[in-house]
């Protein structure tokens, strides 16, 4: 999962798209990147680490340009190196800079028919840099030389029909303009806004509204599925549908745990929905143990709130904030090897022992994947003094991997993997465990926008709305996604590092 960001305005675009990283932080905090554009130059900074780390004021001074498009990433296809930080750059035609939230399920295809027709290297593991290579050519063979929005649209329009997957996309035309897309199953959320100045009109495109919001933007509506948005230096923007059978399919797990809870997402509230997955908890525990004995309801800090906090209110009961967050620990799940997951779990959660002692506490959490974290967190309860300890996940059992952009866990290791309800629950300890039902998900998500025609919720059932996914294909993700393979990998990184500082000596 990660952040996009992208500016066109009447002053110096840095500053926006440094704070509007900040406030897409939560979607990624493995690297960062801005590119700016001024006189027909590009100006670019990205590295590894979070967005505060990544930008120093000497960094800032050189990002000069009223345009400009950035980028907060975790790995999900291709490596944590700094050379998989975005935006990626092609120099032909014209200088193009892109920046992607997403994953494409036909990358190795992709790539092989780049080299061996369009005649482009690629030069990393990452599927963002085929994507801009499969546009950068599109645009191309057109042979324009200055190019206007029909040539544009016309490139994304072919990008649709090679690309597979889920993608949101920004791109900027070095001298010419800021180009958004959205894949045509609206998987990846991507939106517009605007805001009125002395000197005109600026626009913002951003992965969630929340960050238009933030720097005054006026949210203008989503991009569409399948529909790209090109904005002029000059500020005209233009918009087309550019794929041939577009259907939106969001991700609901946007709607579970990515978003922040201040976003609107296909005019639907993260916030609201959050809360009618509280209620809808609670009311499962009404039907299933009308007599429960719940004391107080406290969440798993922070995604899991406002559903703990609607739960409590509908059964009746306290609700507490048992555990006090680090917030200086990254978010558990995309931690690789299980050894780190467990050891940071500690390190971020602090039980406040008077809130347990001797109660009967029912913990919330948005999801479970691998279930590392609620183990050792139910231990922290009755550690705590806790009498009984109960669990409640606002999703459903996540027992498929993800392949749309969220680097979830090999399939084997996700704990709800061909297990059923009472094995999870004996596994992390609880003494009761209770699921959200999928179809309550999805109504708690669809109550805020009836047109949605469905949602990914292939986490959840092992439905791919792209159609494309093949067992062949969740194999390679599987052995790809093990931690095996990554602790594998970051051996060889640490060797690859070793080896770079003794040539430099």
């Amino acid at each position: 999962m990660c952040g996009i960001v992208g500016v066109v305005g009447k002053r110096n675009a840095n500053q926006s798209l440094y704070d509007a990283l900040t406030v897409l932080q939560h979607r990624g905090q493995d690297a960062a990147g801005i590119v700016t554009c001024q006189d027909d130059r590009f100006f670019l900074r990205k590295d590894n680490g979070l967005v505060r780390d990544v930008f120093r004021t000497r960094h800032m001074q050189r990002l000069a340009g009223n345009v400009g498009i950035g980028h907060v990433r975790y790995p999900t296809a291709g490596s944590s190196t700094s050379a998989e930080a975005q935006p990626f750059y092609v120099n032909s035609p014209y200088g193009i800079t892109l920046a992607h939230n997403g994953n494409l399920t036909n990358t190795a295809e992709l790539a092989d028919g780049l080299l061996k027709s369009d005649l482009r290297h690629i030069n990393t593991n990452s599927d963002s840099e085929v994507l801009l290579n499969v546009f950068a050519h599109e645009l191309q063979v057109q042979g324009k030389f200055v190019p206007t929005h029909n040539e544009i649209f016309k490139a994304v329009k072919e990008v649709h029909k090679r690309c597979r997957g889920g993608y949101a996309v920004i791109a900027m035309i070095t001298g010419y303009g800021i180009l958004a897309f959205r894949d045509p199953h609206g998987i990846r959320p991507v939106c517009y806004g605007k805001r009125e100045t002395d000197l005109g009109t600026e626009y913002m495109i951003s992965s969630e509204s929340v960050a238009l919001g933030a720097l005054g933007f006026e949210l203008v509506r989503d991009i569409a599925p399948g529909e790209a948005v090109y904005i002029e230096n000059d500020g005209q923007l233009y918009t087309e549908q550019c794929a041939e059978n577009p259907q939106l399919n969001p991700c609901i797990f946007e709607h579970v745990y990515f978003a922040r809870p201040d976003s609107i997402i296909d005019n639907i509230s993260v916030y609201k929905a959050r809360l009618r997955m509280g209620e809808k908890l609670a009311q499962k525990v009404k039907r299933l143990r009308p007599d429960h004995n719940i004391d107080v309801v406290m969440p798993i800090p922070d995604t899991s709130r406002t559903s703990a906090m609607e739960m409590a209110f509908e059964l009746g009961v306290k609700f507490r904030e048992g555990f006090i967050k680090n917030r200086y620990i990254g978010r558990t799940f995309i931690m690789p090897g299980q050894s780190e997951r467990k050891k940071s779990v500690r390190q971020k959660l602090n039980p406040i022992d008077l809130e347990f002692k001797d109660k009967n506490v029912m913990l919330v959490d948005d999801s479970i994947v691998r279930g590392t974290t609620c183990r050792e967190i139910v231990q922290m309860a009755r550690d705590a003094g806790a009498k009984n300890v109960y669990f409640a996940s606002a999703a459903p059992e996540v027992r498929y991997p993800n392949v749309y952009g969220i680097d979830m866990p090999a399939k084997s290791e996700l704990i709800a993997h061909d297990r059923s309800v009472e094995e999870i629950q004996t596994l992390i300890g609880a003494d009761w465990l209770v699921y959200q039902d999928l179809e309550d998900l999805i109504q708690c998500a669809k109550e805020g926008n009836e047109s949605v025609v469905d949602f990914d919720c292939s986490v959840f059932n092992g439905q791919y709305v792209t159609g494309d996914i093949s067992e062949t294909y969740l194999n390679r993700l599987e052995q790809a996604r093990s931690d095996t393979t990554k602790n594998k990998q970051n051996v060889e990184e640490v060797d690859d590092t070793v080896i770079d500082l003794h040539n430099d000596a």
